[in-house]
């Protein structure tokens, strides 16, 4: 059975081993690891039950992981994505006044369109209609976004009726505890410490506690008999009867690029792809992260994705889908700390948001900021996500701007029709915006 499995996962070939696997997916499981505690504190703020989520969390990227490791046999780990549940909570629910329930709808619908364009092939289609640097631009933007919801959870920007927003007082404890975490975590990140953030956020919290800021939760009610919640209440029928079908592509466009992104960072850190550039079993590693989102979506969460902290497993020698096998059974024996997410404050989640968005902008080294046909786009793209709090707002903008710009230079593409498509359509959902 043992040289089955070698076998199968290539071990011979890829010059690896079971020590070195195992050791790959728990590296790749301590980087990432602070999701089980941030993403449960932005979904409670849409509503959802925290422990609830806090098992949805662990359990989604648990079979993610597992999955991506049996079906691709790739060292990528799957986990809710973070900037997506920064969108369902604090645009989709907390802006459009859309009850979680339905949003869980509209990720789960999302999670079936990607399955079906990935059956049908129709995704290199979308790949090549849109600018490699506009993705560059969408991950700058929800980088920011993430960071401007830490620094207003720890109170160090609040608002200001003469200036929209000013900086906050750094005597609040929130703010200060908030500031010593995000120097602590940077420091951990700088000595390269595995589990840098989820070390930052357990001393802050652990802080908070000494100061009576925190206390221990009553309800300590179980992990899986938590999931009882948020298990299997989306609200499909609610998506599609709001006319919520924007919301959905968003779900599903992040997805697909965030998800194309981490592929392409993993694979070529762990030299994966062929002389071709092509990355082998593509489909495969799609419909994992599909069914994820979909099994997700059931379970309690918002969208899940790989994770660009699978190149730290990599890193550390994870060559096959035994690393996100590892990392995936780890967050399933992790479901065991549901009962205590809540506990965490927001000292402790404001500067692993602050820091994660601070790492989320290092793509935009990839925009060619002194060719203005560029760099425009990417820039509207870049300040309008944070600042009209949508992903689509900043991504339309952007489409419609690089689409004129290129018809101005007369620089149009007969195969950039479907992008000159979209920008229309954009165009048409601004107008019909601004006249309701």
């Amino acid at each position: 059975m043992r040289k089955q499995l070698e076998n199968y996962f290539e071990f011979t070939r890829l010059g690896t081993n079971w020590r070195t696997e195992i050791l790959a997916g728990v590296t790749t499981f301590l980087t990432m690891a602070y999701i089980v505690l941030v993403n449960p504190s932005i979904l409670g703020a849409a509503g959802v039950p925290v422990a609830a989520a806090t098992a949805a969390t662990c359990l989604s990227a648990a079979f993610g992981s597992i999955l991506m490791g049996i079906v691709a046999r790739y060292p990528i780990a799957l986990a809710p994505g973070m900037g997506l549940n920064a969108y369902f909570t604090y645009t989709v629910c907390l802006k459009m006044h859309v009850p979680w329930q339905t949003a869980l709808g509209a990720v789960f619908l999302s999670g079936v369109i990607f399955l079906a364009i990935t059956a049908a092939g129709i995704r290199q289609m979308i790949l090549r209609a849109i600018p490699h640097q506009l993705f560059a631009a969408i991950a700058g933007g929800i980088g920011l976004f993430i960071a401007l919801i830490g620094f207003q959870d720890a109170g160090l920007v609040v608002r200001d009726p003469a200036t929209m927003v000013t900086l906050g007082s750094i005597r609040n404890p929130t703010a200060a505890l908030a500031l010593a975490g995000l120097l602590l975590m940077a420091a951990l990140e700088i000595r390269k410490v595995k589990g840098s953030i989820l070390i930052g956020m357990l001393a802050v919290t652990a802080a908070a506690f000494a100061m009576g800021l925190v206390h221990w939760p009553h309800n300590t009610l179980g992990g899986f008999q938590a999931l009882g919640q948020t298990t299997l209440k989306l609200n499909i029928g609610g998506a599609l009867n709001n006319g919520l079908l924007e919301i959905v592509f968003v779900f599903f466009f992040v997805d697909l690029f965030d998800n194309l992104g981490t592929l392409v960072a993993v694979t070529k850190r762990a030299g994966l792809i062929e002389d071709n550039h092509s990355i082998p079993r593509l489909n495969r590693i799609l419909f994992a992260d599909a069914t994820a989102t979909v099994f997700g979506s059931l379970t309690g969460t918002s969208t899940v994705t790989s994770y660009v902290e699978s190149t730290a497993g990599v890193v550390a020698g994870g060559r096959t889908g035994i690393t996100s096998i590892v990392t995936g059974l780890l967050f399933l024996a992790a479901i065991a700390v549901a009962p205590f997410a809540s506990i965490v404050p927001a000292a402790a989640t404001a500067p692993a948001l602050i820091l994660v968005g601070s790492m989320m902008l290092a793509p935009l080294a990839e925009i060619d900021w002194r060719d203005t046909l560029t760099a425009v786009p990417a820039f509207l793209t870049l300040v309008l996500i944070p600042f009209t709090c949508s992903i689509a707002n900043g991504l339309g903008f952007g489409i419609i701007a690089w689409a004129v710009l290129h018809l101005l230079a007369r620089r149009v593409r007969r195969q950039d029709w479907l992008l000159y498509l979209l920008a229309a359509l954009f165009l048409a959902r601004f107008i019909y915006l601004g006249a309701s």
